[in-house]
């Protein structure tokens, strides 16, 4: 068989429309590569796999963000970003299919889909304009004229028009018909060469990209906590229970509980951070830097913080030593009186540098608890993922109306005149965290040995604390547990029951009581709009 027949041949087999699949392919890891190098430039946030992402999380619904925390935990980023990759490349596959009859028009769906990056970038609450568009724009410019030039080496020679692509009419393979065929050789060439250029622009775009956040990280690496002024209260004795499997009091920073929306974890250079107080019944404004902090007075303390989104029996509750100036001093200091006292802001809104508006009553950040701008966590300066170099932390609060991570703006204002972002989304204003409790050993579906078993968990109501534990077997009475020692109110608190098991499966679960005398309710509730609740049980069968 000559080597006409056989370029004939793949003319009409599969090997044409294979490497159009891959030809679109191409054209989308060059658009995608293109604006990672161009991201470079502008902002590693304006990638347009990120802006499309983050696009995707303001859109979608509370109970489907509810939904993707509880299957996929602190994963339920890369599973976003994964998706948004494998919708691209199966778009990108299919126009390079599109383009072996409709160059022209396949090339026009690459562009329209970076018009989609564009705009998702625009949209976004810490976009920075049209240069944030940059990227999605110039992927998309790349990665069309990519699929026009390979798909013009897959065209047909010969006197058909574009779009003509019918194969020869059936009859002897004796060879093509002459000036029929498409460049193979020359589509081989183009593609390892725009794959090996597509290449090197997503390496270099990466280490530029990677680069950027090294000054963030120098400022963290440099940055030192001074002792602080009012050191948090040593640890009672017997506030750690010995007991395997039970949460430890004190969670470590890498174990500590993750849930945001950031894409890209910020990382926000602590030399040129700046932090702004102003709004309704600010009568001093502040302009703060990282330094002006660590000057003043810090305080130390134990706080437990939970996300909202935490089920019952969940894992998004932990336990961190926190260091940090009190906010509401700042406050004070810029004139802002509580509503109680006639002030007319009843709503502290946070900004943070990634767009995320959080909203607390400020009556709540003012009524003396020790609500932080916390600079240190268990010791160290903030991780960049929990907010370096500074983030708020407010006991007593979930998290999505006090916790702001890379805060940059305080605004004071009122809950008619602005709903921050997850209000807006449903969620409700105020938030205080509920009675809650969980068993952490044993765990669901163990198998423990029939005779003595240790039952125990963490039990938490932040400023309010907790008074008792109970624990009941199947439909028995229940029966008090032994709590750790207390350390302060805005903890949680660790307890145990020594279980005599019998043989068989059985249903263990758990309640609290809190210092105001409210026992955790047994009625269940989501998470949305302001917290799940509900009794936590766990089925073990005793052998």
């Amino acid at each position: 068989m000559t080597e006409d027949e056989k370029e004939f041949r793949n003319t009409r087999g599969w090997t044409r429309p294979a490497s159009a699949a891959l030809g679109g392919a191409l054209a989308g890891f060059a658009a995608l590569a293109t604006a990672e190098l161009v991201s470079a430039a502008v902002r590693p946030q304006s990638g347009p796999v990120v802006v499309v992402g983050g696009a995707a999380i303001d859109r979608t619904p509370a109970a489907v963000k509810d939904w993707a925390i509880r299957n996929f935990g602190t994963d339920d980023k890369l599973f976003l970003q994964l998706g948004v990759l494998f919708v691209l490349a199966v778009f990108a596959i299919a126009l390079g299919m599109a383009a072996l009859r409709f160059r022209r028009t396949a090339a026009v769906g690459v562009l329209l889909f970076g018009a989609v990056g564009a705009v998702a970038a625009i949209s976004r609450p810490d976009s920075n304009g049209l240069s944030d568009a940059l990227p999605s724009i110039a992927g998309a410019i790349v990665g069309a004229v990519l699929l026009l030039f390979l798909a013009g080496r897959l065209a047909l020679r010969g006197p058909a028009s574009e779009g003509e692509t019918t194969a020869p009419e059936s009859g002897p393979a004796s060879g093509p018909p002459a000036g029929q065929g498409w460049d193979r050789r020359g589509f081989v060439v183009a593609a390892t060469a725009a794959a090996v250029a597509s290449t090197g622009a997503g390496v270099l775009g990466r280490a530029l990209n990677g680069s950027s956040g090294r000054d963030a990280v120098a400022s963290r690496d440099e940055a030192v906590l001074p002792a602080p002024v009012s050191a948090a209260p040593a640890l009672p004795r017997g506030v750690r229970l010995r007991i395997p499997g039970i949460s430890s009091f004190t969670t470590p920073n890498d174990d500590f509980y993750r849930v945001d929306t950031a894409l890209v974890v910020p990382k926000v250079n602590a030399r040129t951070w700046r932090l702004s107080i102003h709004g309704k019944g600010v009568r001093r404004p502040l302009s703060l830097s990282y330094d002006d902090l660590l000057r003043r007075e810090l305080i130390e303390r134990d706080i437990t913080l939970t996300c909202v989104s935490n089920e019952v029996g969940g894992p998004y509750v932990g336990n961190a030593r926190w260091i940090g100036v009190r906010l509401s001093e700042l406050l004070s200091e810029c004139g802002v009186l509580p509503p109680s006292r006639g002030g007319p802001a009843d709503q502290l809104v946070a900004r943070s540098v990634d767009g995320m508006t959080i909203g607390s009553p400020v009556e709540d950040v003012m009524d003396g608890r020790d609500a932080l701008l916390a600079l240190g966590m268990n010791g160290e300066p903030l991780p960049f993922a929990h907010g370096f170099p500074v983030r708020m932390v407010v006991p007593g609060l979930y998290g999505y109306v006090s916790a702001c991570k890379w805060i940059e703006d305080i605004e004071l204002t009122t809950f008619d005149d602005y709903d921050p972002y997850w209000v807006k989304r449903d969620w409700a204003r105020r938030a205080p965290i509920k009675t809650q409790s969980r068993i952490d050993t044993p765990k669901p579906f163990a198998r423990p040995q029939a005779g003595p078993v240790m039952v125990a968990g963490v039990a938490w109501a932040q400023h309010r604390g907790i008074d008792k534990v109970e624990v009941r077997v199947d439909d028995g009475p229940w029966q008090e547990a032994r709590l750790a020692a207390e350390d302060t109110r805005d903890t949680w608190r660790q307890w145990s029951l020594a279980w005599q098991a019998p043989k068989g499966g059985h249903t263990l679960t758990v309640r609290a009581t809190d210092r105001t005398g409210r026992v955790q309710t047994e009625r269940r509730a989501r998470t949305i709009p302001d917290g799940a609740s509900g009794w936590h049980s766990v089925v073990v069968t005793v052998d």
